[in-house]
């Protein structure tokens, strides 16, 4: 078994890599958003996952992607990872 923070980091890293899924002309639309649920990290704990869509400057820049990955008791001692989807050329 995993030590919590090496079990919230895979539960970010895998969150994070489907929040970024979609590209930035199906996210324009639906930024800024956010969404928290709950589920299972990778070792079985439950945990709760943070999800944010947020423009880097202005409406229409780049959108910053932050996912947070904590248990339910103990959001300070979570996980926080950001990427940013670079604007597309319309």
């Amino acid at each position: 078994m995993a030590s919590l923070d090496e079990d919230l980091h895979a539960a970010a890293l895998d969150e994070i890599d489907r929040a970024c899924t979609l590209g930035w002309s199906q996210l324009r639309a639906h930024t800024p958003w956010g969404d928290t649920f709950e589920g299972i990290s990778p070792d079985g704990r439950d945990v709760c996952f943070e999800r944010t869509y947020l423009w880097e400057a202005e409406p229409g820049s780049d959108i910053r992607v932050e996912v947070t990955v904590y248990e339910p008791h103990a959001y300070e001692e979570g996980v926080k990872l950001t990427r940013t989807i670079h604007r597309e050329t319309v």
